[in-house]
Order: structure tokens, then C-alpha cells, then sequence
């Protein structure tokens, strides 16, 4: 299964690029935001992460929801954190 998982964005890496660095539960990577490039997307802004991909901006509430329902799934999230951790775009 394969989940999208909030981030909050903590440094845009290359806004040329349209590369920032997320943080999700503690593990921060950078990441693609190109297909938030014309939301305005900025530091402190969450967005729902999917393969080292941006691809929804969501506000904060929305996150923590999300993060706590996700959790509730076990083996699933530990995998989608896992894959997470994995991942990172240079």
C-alpha cells in the first residue's frame, strides 16, 4: 500500500528547482514541490509527501488528523516512514 504522509516544509533547498526539505516525524529530505509551484508554497506550510514527491498542500489540522490516522494503521505507516526515510531527491 502505498499512503501519502504530511510534511511541514522547513527549508526551500532550491526554489529553482522547486526542491524543499520536509520534515515527517522527525526525518527531514528534500523533496519535489514542482507540483505546488503555483500555490505559494513556504516555509511552515504542510503538504501530503508521496515518494519524495509534494503533491497537496494541506493546513495543519488536516496534518495532525492525518498523521494520527495513518499511525492507527501499524505496519503500514512504519512502512510508509521506512520508504520515506529512504528516499531523497539530490
Amino acid at each position: 500500500m502505498c499512503l501519502g504522509i504530511p510534511g511541514r516544509v522547513v527549508d526551500m533547498v532550491d526554489p529553482a528547482q522547486h526542491l524543499a526539505k520536509v520534515d515527517v516525524n522527525g526525518v527531514q529530505r528534500a523533496i519535489s514541490v514542482r507540483l505546488l509551484a503555483d500555490t505559494g508554497l513556504q516555509v511552515g506550510d504542510w503538504v501530503l509527501v508521496h515518494v519524495g514527491f509534494a503533491m497537496a498542500r494541506i493546513d495543519e489540522d488536516e496534518a495532525k488528523l492525518t498523521l494520527d490516522q495513518v499511525r492507527k494503521m501499524g505496519a503500514d505507516y512504519v512502512n510508509e516512514i521506512e520508504a520515506f526515510n529512504a528516499s531523497e531527491i539530490a
